[in-house]
């Protein structure tokens, strides 16, 4: 049967299309949208297959999906605004804006290892249940009063659910207007740049414009190649690992079927219940890698998101997910596990299943990449990861064919 795929792939950039396409013939692809820019310019804007797990209603232009963990993405280039209108340091303590938080082995910890998961917070002794999460005076008391698992900046460990909550506190604190970090990044960036993102889906946005989440199955890890769940179900079935701790609390992520649900999808919560499109994952990120004329943002900032990581004390291999992905001011960064954008300059974030977004400010390409058939990697999901390659792979010829146009024109070569 002809999976209905839609929308364009500008001159160059066919490759992306045929693998986008392939996706659905050879990589189990249900339902998916990409967007890439290069230089400023839209060039990638695809988005096919279905919605729905029967495979009943099409994949629309506006189908929104949640993003899982590209959503930190989102809601760090919110906090990266903090940063650009002079509200904070990322070398500043957080108790400097948040004086609670100074309890419990906390008092020294900057803003810039929190943001690298190196603050030890990846996870927190209270249940995260629905009435905790929904209760904003009972969850800050909750984040202040936790004590590290380890002391600060001697590990990286992946803080999965937990990162987004405290840029929220931050950002109520030193926000002039109080805004949560959803509030914010809707008024700074959603509606500054025309964005469908949203972190926490809003009540007004139908149910027929979200696509259905269709969660993996163990047994289609046994028929893929270089699958990551043997990892994954190892820290599911042990409450006691990191691995446990810090993606399965709130509690509610056990069952991935609760993410079809309103209750939960509207739980205002910036690292992973974001809801969006490729295409305005990507466009956030081409603001961010051509500039951020249109936000204002400041050079000092963008050279900031583009510096190298910083490693913590004590190895690389991050101790939840027992891989080497650097973090930096709430963006991964590139590394010989997940080798994304062009060079260390290059920050974006990767969601469970597959999803993924960054900026390349290096070749000034942001891309965007969205699905709701769940995959069973840590990162470089096969689909993503086939796109991925085949932007640079059309950015590579590009080049090479400007580069070729060049030299015959150029003054030596038409003198000999």
């Amino acid at each position: 049967m002809q999976v209905p795929i839609f929308g364009y792939a500008k001159d160059g950039f066919e490759k992306v299309k045929a693998t986008f396409e392939d996706n659905f013939k050879y990589r189990h692809e249900v339902g998916a949208s990409c967007c890439v820019y290069y230089k400023g310019n839209k060039v990638v804007d695809l988005w096919g297959g279905y919605r729905d797990k029967k495979r009943k209603q099409y994949w629309e232009e506006d189908t929104l999906c949640i993003a899982f963990s590209t959503s930190k993405g989102m809601s760090s280039l919110a906090f990266a605004l903090l940063h650009s209108k002079g509200l904070i340091d990322f070398d500043e303590k957080v108790a400097t804006y948040w004086p609670e938080f100074a309890c419990n082995g906390k008092e020294n910890i900057t803003i810039r290892q929190l943001l690298a998961h190196q603050a030890g917070l990846f996870s927190n002794d209270k249940r995260l249940t629905h009435e905790v999460l929904s209760n904003e005076t009972v969850l800050s008391d909750c984040l202040a009063k936790q004590k590290p698992y380890w002391k600060p900046g001697s590990q990286q460990g992946y803080h999965a659910w937990t990162i987004a909550m405290y840029q929220n506190e931050i950002i109520k604190r030193v926000d002039p207007l109080k805004k949560t970090l959803s509030k914010f990044f809707k008024s700074e960036i959603a509606d500054a740049l025309g964005l469908d993102f949203h972190i926490g889906l809003p009540d007004a946005i139908p149910n027929h414009r979200v696509a259905e989440l269709i969660p993996f199955f163990p047994t289609e890890a046994l028929k893929g190649e270089n699958s990551d769940i043997g990892s994954i179900m190892k820290g599911i079935l042990n409450p006691f690992s990191t691995f446990y701790k810090s993606l399965l609390n709130p509690p509610f992520a056990l069952n991935l079927n609760n993410f079809n649900k309103r209750k939960y999808m509207s739980l205002q919560i910036g690292s992973a219940l974001g809801f969006g499109n490729a295409r305005s994952i990507a466009q956030a990120y081409n603001e961010f890698a051509t500039g951020g004329k249109n936000l204002q943002v400041r050079k000092e900032t963008l050279a900031l998101l583009e510096t190298a990581p910083i490693y913590p004390k004590n190895g690389k291999s991050d101790v939840v997910l027992h891989v080497e992905i650097p973090f930096s001011l709430g963006f991964a960064k590139p590394s010989m596990y997940q080798n994304f954008g062009s060079n260390y300059r290059s920050y974006g974030t990767f969601g469970a299943g597959g999803s993924g977004g960054f900026a390349d400010p290096e070749k000034q390409v942001a891309f965007g990449y969205i699905m709701n058939k769940m995959g069973t990697h840590i990162a470089n999901d096969p689909r993503e990861l086939a796109l991925r390659t085949a932007v640079y792979d059309c950015i590579f010829e590009i080049e090479q064919k400007k580069l070729a146009s060049k030299i015959a024109v150029s003054p030596i070569v038409q003198s000999i």
